[in-house]
């Protein structure tokens, strides 16, 4: 397992994408593969430093795990922000045009649809949510 602590703030999504990127290239994860799960990791990474401590500010610990003899994997986001559950929000009606659809829930529906598995939980007053996906 790798961990990283950092302060949740847009400024430090550089340094949260170059310790999943790592942690990926360890495991030769494919290099498609890879962006769809960075691209992932961005959008969680980037809502909870734009909502889960606003106005104020507060820390991320972001774990990377393999699992499964190393061919899946799994990254999970713990904060002790505002409690949030993405992933109860319906999915946004794709079928509208950009102009008839509303604002937001976009970027939450393609890490539904582009990973294996999402979970969410509110525990010990923590945000929780883990993201899983094969990789080989």
């Amino acid at each position: 397992m790798s961990e990283l602590n950092i302060e949740a703030t847009v400024e430090n999504l550089d340094d949260v994408m170059a310790f999943v990127t790592s942690f990926l290239e360890e495991l030769d994860c494919p290099g498609k593969l890879q962006m769809t799960i960075e691209i992932a990791v961005e959008e969680i990474f980037v809502n909870v430093a734009h909502y889960a401590y606003t106005p104020e500010t507060g820390m991320v610990r972001i774990e990377c795990r393999k699992l499964n003899n190393d061919t899946e994997i799994e990254i999970s986001f713990e904060d002790e922000g505002i409690p949030f559950d993405p992933l109860a929000k319906a999915d946004p009606d794709t079928t509208l045009s950009a102009e008839d659809r509303p604002i937001g829930g976009l970027g939450i529906y393609m890490v539904k649809k582009s990973m294996d598995d999402v979970h969410y939980e509110h525990k010990d007053g923590k945000n929780v949510f883990t993201m899983r996906k094969k990789c080989h």
